[in-house]
């Protein structure tokens, strides 16, 4: 996959359309099936896998640790598991997670606990300024060293624990950080016990499911994960749905594009992912979940969207694991809607790959959109439509932030508003299939150096 810089060019508005896509497979689910496949027994199935560069650095990192890993055809993958603690490492190996979050905080997890590892960790320049300090504090209780001490940013070089003794944690919104602890957990001595007050995002926990020796869920008022340490995992298939995240800025761009439709098919719709489409019906959104199915624990489905007149958005904190991905499409539709829109419980957003509450206020005011943003909470004044003119135009700097380049992608093609957008090949992190079904859609774009 290139991953050659190149920016984009938008001065059309788009024109109504009725269609049927089928977007990128789960990303998330994607990169868990790589690492929870490798410290499997045997030989594990992965089909329909997102071949994104986030994925790739993924197959990357566990092929440096000793894991087989064969391509079978486009998206389908054999994993060669060989249980827990069997990674191979060379002295001072180094690992690159690039643009990826996810997998930057899960393989920490499951190194944190593996024998004799010793390995120099990085990302690409966005992901080096996030903050892993909460993720470090967890390892570190497990026995794991990261040096130097009292740093929190990558580059870092990580010592795993021989002796690794379970821990208790109590989760907040971050399903990544609970997934470090449960993938770290597998391979302590003793139980890891983690409470959940609020759920978030659980993949984990599904690929898991079969693997009842090693993991028991206990769902009640809070949720209750034990992870029993050193047990024998077995091997899987799987087969990756569609992405919700993905999906969900053709989703903002049909409802805001009048006289469209869209089905968008086979569409991871876990109760965890849909908060985005829940809080859009709830404030006006012809949205309909058909064809609804389960496999692999995986409630699987298509949208289908319809243009709609949409009310101010009320988003409380709630709403915000269900959706955290999706908040910069969603400001998009708070912008183009008439009246104040209110966004609360998104303090977390400043430590994505971008700040995007601030980003994203920088692009809507280019447009004459204005905002208001205090403590963990965002106000954005709607004006419905966007009279367009030679002042007026949009320029997204080179921030490495892949959802805010598709935001501004959906605000540029909608308003017809002269826009550029830098860094665009960064959206190949998630969705590579972007441009592709924006083009079948009819969006009018050209690429620049």
């Amino acid at each position: 996959m290139s991953t050659k810089s190149f920016s984009l060019v938008l001065k059309k508005r788009i024109s109504p359309y009725i269609k049927s896509i089928k977007v990128d497979s789960d990303k998330s689910i994607s990169i868990r099936s790589f690492l929870i496949g490798s410290i499997s027994h045997n030989i594990s199935s992965a089909k329909n896998i997102l071949e994104s560069e986030d994925v790739l650095s993924t197959i990357k990192c566990l092929t440096k640790l000793g894991v087989r890993i064969i391509r079978k055809g486009e998206g389908n993958y054999l994993i060669y598991g060989k249980g827990l603690g069997s990674f191979i490492a060379k002295r001072n190996i180094n690992l690159n997670f690039g643009n990826s979050g996810t997998l930057a905080r899960l393989l920490i997890g499951i190194l944190s606990t593996s024998p004799n590892i010793e390995a120099k960790i990085q990302g690409d320049s966005s992901l080096n300024k996030r903050n892993m300090k909460k993720l470090i504090q967890l390892m570190s209780e497990f026995g794991a060293l990261f040096l130097p001490k009292n740093k929190f940013y990558f580059p870092l070089k990580i010592i795993s624990s021989n002796m690794p003794v379970g821990i208790n944690y109590k989760a907040g919104v971050s399903a990544q950080l609970k997934s470090a602890v449960m993938l770290a957990g597998l391979n302590a001595y003793g139980n890891t016990k983690i409470v959940e007050e609020k759920k978030s995002r659980d993949h984990t926990e599904n690929i898991l499911f079969k693997n009842r020796n090693a993991i028991k869920i206990i769902n009640n008022k809070k949720k209750i994960i034990k992870i029993y340490g050193r047990r024998f995992l077995n091997s899987f298939n799987i087969e990756v749905p569609g992405d919700p995240s993905s999906a969900a800025f053709f989703t903002a761009l049909t409802l805001l594009n009048e006289k469209s439709s869209l089905k968008i098919k086979n569409v991871g719709l876990n109760p965890t992912r849909v908060g985005f489409y829940r809080l859009l019906k709830k404030h006006g959104a012809n949205i309909k979940f058909i064809n609804i199915r389960k496999h692999n624990q995986e409630i699987i489905g298509d949208i289908f969207v319809k243009s709609s007149k949409l009310r101010p958005i009320k988003a409380s904190k709630e709403y915000y694991v269900k959706s955290t991905d999706e908040y910069p499409i969603l400001f998009v539709i708070a912008a183009l809607s008439h009246g104040v829109s209110i966004f609360r419980g998104i303090a977390d957003l400043v430590n994505k790959e971008s700040n995007r509450i601030k980003e994203m206020q920088k692009i809507l005011l280019q447009i004459g959109i204005k905002s208001i943003s205090k403590k963990s909470e965002l106000k954005i004044f709607g004006k419905g439509t966007i009279n367009v003119n030679n002042n007026k135009k949009i320029k997204v700097p080179k921030l490495g932030d892949h959802r805010i380049c598709m935001s501004a992608f959906v605000l540029g093609v909608l308003t017809g508003v002269n826009t550029k957008i830098n860094n665009f090949e960064t959206v190949n992190t998630s969705s590579p299939s972007f441009l592709k079904i924006m083009k079948t859609l009819g969006a009018n774009f050209e690429k620049t150096r």
